[in-house]
């Protein structure tokens, strides 16, 4: 099979991802690994309860999640079912929202006539697939793919902003809707939309932020990643490279957070583990990684002794 037969079987136009690699299920057995280890933790993340995930999702749309939490908790506790909420006076949900700082108030009228559709149009029980989920007020494609993901563990791929800055750097996709939906698609398991859709917008919010944290929050997808390989982390929500990121700066902050966690390390395990393109006699070899170790020994921080393949550099005591 050649490379345009593999395109085209995986649904993908040429040039939606250059940089996305042949064995996918690596990529995704590291991505769940990850978030299962440890992730933050909400909790709309430990319920299943459409209701609760929707209010989660419509206050998420303009607040950030840490003040979402105490609020998304205050109206559970006041309206804890779709038909609490539904039977509620329409002022006192749209005076909590205000209350809450919650964003545009319009939204809290939504929610409600979205809960009392849920009650009179379907019986109490929530529809399950985002084609019927669109058809709440106020609830778009975005929105009903979240619910019928994390609810129902039947959605499709999310792409939000998070999603689209994460691809975009790992797997060098365009920055158009069409090329971020389709990579999406190929790259998410069959039948593991919640837990998938959570994992990758984790990686967008905790490790691959507008400024990115790829070894703070070890993301796992650095041996792939073209953006940590190239040193080029804009987005489409970075239009502008950030002066640290690509920088001898950052390599050389790599190179102390590393022997802070050995005693010593070889020239070229030490090149290995700070660059994913790192070839002893390439561009990013041992002559560029000797020019780093020689800054940070005069500056005091590291010790160098040896030659050629043989050098070892530890932190100074």
């Amino acid at each position: 099979m050649t490379d345009a037969d593999d395109v085209a079987g995986s649904g993908l136009a040429d040039g939606d991802a250059p940089s996305l690699p042949a064995d996918l299920e690596a990529v995704r057995d590291a991505l769940r690994e990850w978030y299962e280890a440890d992730h933050r933790e909400f909790p709309w993340r430990r319920t299943t309860d459409p209701y609760a995930i929707l209010v989660s999702e419509v206050m998420s749309q303009q607040t950030q999640l840490d003040r979402v939490v105490p609020a998304w908790e205050d109206f559970l506790e006041r309206w804890p079912t779709a038909a609490d909420l539904a039977a509620a006076d329409r002022s006192d949900v749209v005076a909590f929202w205000s209350d809450h700082s919650l964003g545009y108030n319009n939204r809290a009228t939504y929610l409600h006539e979205a809960a009392t559709q849920v009650e009179t149009e379907y019986g109490g029980a929530f529809p399950d697939s985002p084609e019927e989920l669109q058809e709440l007020m106020g609830v778009g494609p975005y929105t009903a793919n979240a619910v019928a993901s994390f609810a129902f563990n039947d959605g499709d791929a999310v792409v939000d902003t998070n999603v689209k800055r994460v691809l975009h750097r790992a797997f060098d996709v365009p920055d158009d809707d069409g090329a971020f939906e389709r990579v999406a698609s190929r790259l998410m398991p069959d039948g593991d939309s919640r837990l998938w859709n959570n994992a990758i917008m984790e990686l967008g919010g905790v490790a691959c932020g507008q400024k990115p944290r790829c070894d703070e929050a070890g993301c796992p997808w650095r041996e792939w990643c073209h953006a940590y390989r190239t040193g080029d982390f804009t987005a489409p929500d970075v239009p502008t490279q950030p002066s640290f990121e690509g920088s001898r700066r950052q390599f050389r902050g790599r190179i102390v957070r590393l022997l802070g966690e050995h005693d010593e390390m070889a020239l070229d395990a030490l090149g290995h583990r700070i660059r994913v393109d790192y070839t002893p006699d390439g561009e990013h070899g041992r002559e560029w990684l000797r020019g780093l170790l020689s800054d940070l020994a005069e500056d005091g921080l590291v010790d160098v002794e040896g030659s050629g393949e043989e050098t070892i550099a530890r932190l100074r005591g």
